[in-house]
């Protein structure tokens, strides 16, 4: 508690000596100027944060083709991926309870990648194989398993070029960046309805939300995509759309230079 009043000290009184403080999105906006009192709401700008997303958009047939080859993965599987640091706060139980559930009922073959590593990844081995769930180390023994552990990929883009759906399950999170990337490469989106999220995709155009530890609704929101390629494909479009206009590198360069010449135009 000392700590944190010291830091909000601090951040409260160099506010006072600035002209704006920019928020990256209208949560965090509300959060310093309401929850927190950092500085008055009209002294907050709102930009969104801007990526260079051009390597999720291009050669991305190339790109699928690698990941599906190097995992054995038949053009008939819908790969469902989640990508991220295995910690309890990502809930990955969350995700395996849910695909496990859509394994039980999908007509179509399906496949879970679990991209990343981390504190948590003996624990969901030891769930994986309580729940008599087929799974696979890759990086120690590469053949085909239910559901796959990637371990740590710098490639992004290819993990992505190679999924269907991609899938997140936090508890909690700030401005998710994985689903800015899943829907720039033209990715469906399954998510837990925390933190940031709402933010980064249009529930139900872009992405199927859910409340955090609903497993059923998660499941059947994985069922409806893994079902239906028509709903994947439109989603698909609009996603990529969608993040590309907001959250775009070039977007975040024109407006930053557009708030600078708007407040040395007061000055």
């Amino acid at each position: 508690p000392l700590k944190t009043r010291v830091f909000l000290e601090i951040e409260r009184y160099l506010a006072r000596r600035s002209t704006r403080i920019i928020a990256i999105s209208n949560r965090q906006k509300r959060e310093l100027g309401l929850i927190y009192k950092v500085a008055p709401m009209d002294k907050i700008e709102v930009v969104p944060l801007g990526f260079d997303l051009s390597a999720f958009t291009e050669d991305q047939q190339h790109k699928r083709k690698l990941f599906r080859t190097y995992y054995d993965i038949t053009d008939e599987e819908i790969v469902v991926s989640i990508i991220g640091r295995l910690v309890p706060v990502k809930n990955h139980k969350l995700f395996i309870d849910a695909f496990k559930t859509l394994l039980d009922n999908a007509t179509k073959p399906v496949r879970a990648f679990i991209v990343g590593d981390g504190e948590e990844r003996r624990n969901l081995e030891e769930y994986l194989t309580a729940q008599n769930m087929d799974w696979v180390d890759y990086t120690k023994t590469q053949r085909r398993a239910v559901v796959t552990f990637t371990s740590w990929r710098k490639d992004i883009d290819v993990v992505n070029a190679g999924s269907d759906i991609v899938a997140l399950t936090s508890n909690n999170e700030g401005t998710p960046v994985s689903l800015i990337e899943a829907q720039a490469a033209g990715k469906p989106v399954v998510t837990t309805r925390v933190g940031g999220i709402s933010d980064v995709v249009l529930p139900g155009l872009t992405a199927f939300v859910s409340a955090k530890g609903n497993t059923s609704k998660l499941a059947k929101n994985l069922f409806l995509l893994v079902e239906d390629e028509e709903t994947r494909k439109a989603m698909s479009q609009r996603g990529a759309e969608f993040v590309l206009e907001k959250f775009g590198y070039r977007r975040l360069v024109s407006d930053t230079a557009a708030l600078y010449n708007r407040l040395l135009a007061k000055a």
